[in-house]
């Protein structure tokens, strides 16, 4: 059997529902001899794949680390050697806090050809499906996209500096650190600013905490909300809109 020329294409396969993935990540699905996932994507996703592609969970969330980072790279190289065309398939964006760059990086100084699909990013979609505008005239000019904790586990000092601003700020992977977040914006002296929660955005199994900096410890404790969660910080929560189901509407045509 013939083995395709070794390549890596990074895909990103959007926040959750399975339909917000892109017509060309799909195609890429497809066509794949492996496939890499991660812990946050919809494995609902998988069934795009050939059915003689190699099929391998590698984790990746706090939590769940099936492989580590460089066992990641190490296997990318290996089975693109072994098989031909890997497809790295990440929660989201893969380059927003997804590490797609330092997988391609890696690979690249082993002669691979490298692609990259982008998806759409949690950080924005997440917040859309609650009707909250990340941007609206008269509450925020601009948004804040922070990883709340840094490669060291300390709490990113973005968020001290976002909290200075009037923006919107969007937090992942900060649940474990929300006392801190909380710490910061007091420190500021914006223990009103509305914030909301969502866990598990844009699935079946979204569950949406909304409260303010003084009270969402609380909010988060009566909702049992818990990672994966996105947490939205900013005026423009009060700005929620009310949205009908799409899906519904796209069903019943």
């Amino acid at each position: 059997m013939k083995i395709n020329s070794p390549k890596l294409t990074v895909v990103g396969a959007g926040p959750g529902d399975e339909d917000l993935i892109t017509l060309k990540a799909i195609k890429v699905i497809e066509s794949a001899d492996v496939i890499l996932y991660d812990a946050l994507i919809n494995e609902s996703l998988l069934k795009y794949a050939s059915d003689n592609a190699e099929l391998i969970f590698v984790g990746k969330r706090k939590g769940c680390y099936a492989f580590q980072q460089d066992q990641i790279n190490e296997l990318i190289v290996t089975k693109a050697k072994e098989k031909g065309h890997v497809v790295r398939l990440k929660g989201g964006d893969p380059f927003v806090f997804g590490r797609g760059a330092e997988e391609i990086d890696y690979v690249k100084e082993f002669g691979l050809e490298t692609y990259v699909v982008p998806g759409i990013s949690s950080a924005i979609a997440v917040p859309a499906y609650q009707g909250i505008p990340l941007t609206k005239r008269g509450s925020s000019e601009s948004f804040w996209v922070v990883t709340a904790t840094t490669k060291d586990h300390a709490l990113s000092i973005d968020v001290e500096l976002a909290a200075k601003s009037t923006a919107t700020i969007v937090i992942l992977m900060g649940m474990h650190k929300l006392a801190d977040i909380v710490k910061v914006f007091y420190a500021q002296n914006k223990r009103n600013t509305p914030v909301a929660v969502i866990q598990n955005g844009t699935r079946d199994n979204e569950n949406v905490g909304i409260g303010t900096i003084r009270n969402i410890q609380q909010v988060v404790k009566e909702k049992e909300l818990a990672a994966p969660a996105i947490i939205i910080i900013g005026d423009v929560v009060k700005e929620r809109v009310v949205l009908d189901s799409i899906s519904k509407k796209v069903i019943q045509k």
